[in-house]
């Protein structure tokens, strides 16, 4: 019994320790290893653009995440008054770090 009761203990530490720590969202699928991987948001009927802004948000550990990732961040950090249409980057490295980037194109 305690022979069992010491191996649900270990896998259950375990599991713990390998999820959740820093994750990134993604539509698609996460990898257990890494994860780097680009999408869309949406459109609009804009015809052409020129310019492009993103925003980014971090975390480490799942203990600190910082940033701003906003749709309305990137448009001011790319001077863009007119959204083309908006992209998505997702990172995430073992669980320990991880980045996700709003990419927005536009005039």
């Amino acid at each position: 019994m305690r022979k069992v009761l010491s191996l649900l203990m270990i896998v259950s530490l375990t599991t713990v320790v390998l999820t959740g720590c820093a994750g990134v969202s993604s539509p698609v699928t996460n990898g257990f290893l890494v994860t780097s991987l680009q999408g869309p948001v949406g459109g609009t009927a804009a015809d052409t653009y020129s310019k492009f802004g993103e925003s980014s948000c971090v975390a480490v550990l799942g203990l600190v995440s910082a940033g701003d990732a906003s749709i309305e961040a990137a448009m001011q950090n790319g001077g863009i008054t007119k959204i083309h249409h908006v992209d998505h980057k997702s990172t995430s490295v073992l669980g320990l770090f991880a980045m996700f980037t709003t990419v927005v194109y536009g005039e």
